[in-house]
């Protein structure tokens, strides 16, 4: 079979190539076996372990309920904006971010690789997160609950049951069962340990359950969301009506929803408002944008963006409910303000709240369902990051990996295994401290500058009105004009603000009050820049196989492909979707170079 593809000038000539058979053309793309698993799918990509955590302890730190006024404020002008932003592209395109970021932005094509190489560190730590909760969920099942006294072989003299005000005790029961039981830690992070076999054996579990979630692509992973993405609603609808009638219950919640409004002249506030949107709904990180490539082409986007972002936000609404209403329970208890209970990171969900069902009644039911709970939600976002490296690895090199695994079971199940190997030393006895390190650098300092630069190609370079033709043809009107102005105005500035505050407050990691050395940050800095890298390496990689001077190969470097329908995509070096024939239209006003544009592989 010929193949024609064919590339129109600003000079007027038209350049004929004709390829031959051996183009390597992926079969059919599959697409979900219904529209609501994407809906689902996205939903439980969206909402994770971060809305259990994170958004609340920044409610306790940034003023309680003053902190929903940037927090709502930036759901709207910046993450519903950026998700319709990322599906669009996604459906049209029906490709991975490597691919779809490579047709809107030859020039920044790196993007799209570094989206998938901070998918895939991030999802080797996260899984360790997920080991953790099924160690406590099968710690839940003992009478009575392992943190809940001072009476194990791992607690210290310095261990009491809860903390006390004006006492003298240095640590509860849940922080030595977290520090001193499940994770034996070290003393930092220059103190390897030994292997905690126990939590190896776990991740390898975790793992497991991974591969049986996605290991059949889309047609498995929209099977699991209907329930891991729906149940964990039920957990914390159960929790919240528990909790609420619990002593000191109201105090809690008061703390949370009753605004500070002073905290509002902080730049930091409206800063985590905004990084937390960003990172909550996962911007940049490829994950929506490869699974939106399984839709079908007329798939309605601006409702998949509401109900995702949306339903997004509510979760962590619902969430605070429950957390800080176990607060005030706590606070009632121990006699001590409820400023003194939050903690950071993981110490929310694995000290602190642990350490509410010890004096719950029932307390083994109400820790196994928590513990649950978390297990769901992070299985959700766990298995969308594998997809990413999966879905574009096999745009990317369909047959290539074909000839080696024979089939894509069998490729999943080896992304799996690297996967969980490179895990090993996050179950270590070290295992927090290199945990907190690749956290710190790349969920805070890699992601600002990989959102940066997909609006970039995407807003800019691409352009808001081929974005808004793309969504025109697909759903049959162009996005109103408050998308348009947020994606040319609003979104580039706020990311860039994002990112400046991002670089001028920078603080090396840190864990508790341990401060890792200066090689180690030197290491953070080597996970981070594992990503960033290929946002320069994929230009210079662009600009060196263009033809022509500098200014030609700059010209033709920020200029897309025409994405003219479902059945015109551009062929990339694979050969278009479902084995279609591409157009690729390139406008300039310089002279076609000697060698032809079209035997240029980006």
């Amino acid at each position: 079979m010929l193949v024609k593809l064919s590339m129109e000038f600003g000079s007027g000539r038209t350049a004929m190539v004709t390829q031959g058979a051996a183009m390597d053309e992926p079969p059919s793309r599959p697409t979900w076996s219904r529209q609501i698993e994407f809906t689902l799918a996205g939903i439980g990509c969206a909402v994770g372990l971060g809305n259990v955590w994170r958004f609340p302890y920044l409610c306790y730190r940034s003023g309680g309920g003053a902190f929903l006024v940037p927090y709502l404020l930036m759901l709207f002008v910046l993450g519903i904006p950026l998700l319709y932003m990322e599906l669009a592209i996604g459906q049209y395109t029906r490709r991975g971010p490597v691919h779809a970021l490579a047709s809107v932005c030859p020039l920044l094509k790196g993007v799209g690789i570094a989206s998938v190489a901070i998918s895939f560190i991030m999802c080797i730590y996260y899984n360790v997160v997920i080991t953790w909760a099924l160690y406590y969920l099968f710690s839940s099942f003992q009478a009575p609950l392992p943190w809940q006294n001072c009476n194990n072989t791992w607690n210290t003299p310095n261990c009491t049951a809860h903390a006390i005000n004006g006492s003298n005790f240095s640590s509860t029961a849940s922080q030595e069962f977290f520090k001193y039981k499940m994770l034996e830690q070290t003393d930092g992070v220059h103190e390897a340990g030994t292997l905690r076999w126990q939590l190896f054996l776990i991740l390898i579990l975790a793992w497991i359950l991974i591969y049986l979630c996605i290991f059949k692509g889309v047609k498995s992973t929209g099977k699991v969301v209907y329930f891991t993405a729906l149940f964990p609603y039920v957990i914390l609808i159960a929790l919240l009506i528990n909790n609420v009638q619990l002593p000191g219950a109201t105090d809690g919640i008061t703390y949370f929803i009753v605004p500070e409004w002073d905290k509002l002249r902080s730049v930091d506030v409206w800063v985590n408002a905004a990084a937390q949107i960003f990172n909550s709904i996962g911007i940049g990180f490829g994950s929506l944008l490869a699974m939106s490539s399984y839709n079908s082409f007329n798939n309605n986007i601006l409702k998949d963006t509401l109900t995702i972002s949306i339903i997004n936000s509510l979760t962590s609404i619902l969430a605070g409910f429950v957390i800080f209403s176990a607060f005030g329970y706590m606070s009632y208890l121990q006699g001590i303000p409820i400023r003194q209970l939050a903690v950071d990171g993981p110490g929310l969900v694995y000290i602190v709240y642990p350490q509410a069902f010890a004096n719950m009644p029932v307390a083994q039911l109400w820790a196994v369902m928590f513990f649950f709970m978390l297990l769901c939600l992070g299985l959700d976002s766990e298995f969308a990051m594998v997809e990413v490296m999966v879905t574009s690895l096999m745009d990317a090199f369909h047959r290539d990996l074909m000839n080696i695994f024979r089939r894509k079971e069998f490729f999943v199940l080896a992304i799996c295994g690297v996967a969980c190997l490179l895990g090993i030393p996050c179950v270590m006895q070290v295992g927090i401290y290199v945990f907190q390190l690749m956290d710190h650098y790349t969920a805070i300092v890699s992601i600002m500058f990989l959102a940066f630069f997909e609006v970039i190609a995407i807003c800019w370079s691409y352009g808001v009105t081929r974005l808004s033709a793309n969504v025109k043809e697909m759903n049959g009107s162009r996005p109103n004009i408050f998308f348009r102005v947020c994606w040319l105005v609003v979104a580039p500035v706020l990311i860039t603000v994002i990112l400046i505050f991002s670089i001028i407050q920078f603080k090396p990691a840190r864990y508790e009050q341990y401060v890792f050395p200066s090689w180690a940050q030197g290491v953070g800095w080597c996970i981070a820049l594992a990503s960033i890298i290929w946002i320069p390496l994929g230009a210079i990689h662009t600009l060196w196989l263009l033809p022509g001077t500098l200014l030609q190969k700059l010209k033709l470097s920020i200029t897309p492909f025409a994405l003219n329908g479902k059945s015109k995509m551009p062929y990339y070096e694979r050969g278009g979707p479902d084995g279609h024939p591409g157009i690729a239209v390139i406008s300039s006003n310089t002279e076609l170079p000697e060698k032809p544009l079209s035997q240029t592989k980006f």
